[in-house]
């Protein structure tokens, strides 16, 4: 898989895959998108119960930028979070390198954890940030078997349906649903017809809310049933 850098519209970087002429975000805006749709929609829905703990999974770990946002997010202050990162294809060290995410969060730890989150092993969970346990798996969605805690939230990121359809089927999302728990939140940018037939097909109740600049909308899913 060839990737190349990108910039985006709001300065901040994407990756385009040659072959594919799929970017891993909006050309709109990277970063912009990956704050609107999983840390807005997504992390900061799930925080209004105030839990006191916290388990994500994220299928489609990619260039680490969901991660990033979600660790130096200050809502998450004094909640242990457990955070699942799968990613089939790594990008390699001399592309995350060149991302230049860590500057733009206008925060000093910010190089520090993204060089740390994808320098860390994969397969093995470390603490990388005071209550922030994240554990990287190498692995498609197809073969993985989820062996943490179910999932209270889930950053669904994979490339887009026209791309990768089977990742996109109400067996995929079903498989999705029973990682998850029963009230946990699945968000995603797509907002495809097709795909919120498969979301509810598999057990979710999914309402389309705004969605970031460029899309119209977007989807969010609430785990209310598992088909077994």
């Amino acid at each position: 898989m060839h990737r190349k850098l990108r910039i985006t519209d709001d300065g901040s970087h994407t990756l385009m895959v040659d072959g594919l002429n799929e970017h891993y975000h909006s050309t709109y805006g990277a970063m912009a998108e990956s704050r609107h749709v999983f840390i807005e929609a997504g992390l900061h829905k799930m925080l209004e119960d105030k839990p006191r703990k916290l388990s994500i999974l994220e299928v489609g770990f990619g260039t680490g930028l969901n991660t990033l946002l979600t660790i130096l997010d200050p809502r998450l202050s004094g909640i242990r979070v457990n955070y699942f990162g799968l990613e089939a294809y790594p990008i390699e060290k001399e592309l995350w390198q060149e991302l230049n995410y860590p500057e733009l969060m206008q925060d000093e730890s910010a190089p520090g954890l993204f060089r740390e989150l994808h320098e860390s092993e994969w397969g093995t969970q470390i603490e990388i940030n005071p209550g922030f346990y994240l554990i990287k798996i190498r692995q498609k969605l197809e073969d993985y078997q989820h062996a943490g805690e179910a999932a209270d939230l889930v950053y669904f990121d994979a490339f887009g349906p026209d791309v990768q359809p089977e990742l996109w089927t109400p067996e995929m999302f079903r498989k999705i649903a029973k990682m998850t728990a029963p009230g946990g939140i699945l968000v995603t940018y797509s907002c495809k017809g097709s795909v919120r037939r498969a979301l509810k097909a598999a057990g979710f109740e999914v309402e389309k809310i705004p969605g970031p600049k460029g899309k119209r909308e977007m989807m969010r899913g609430v785990r209310c049933w598992v088909l077994g």
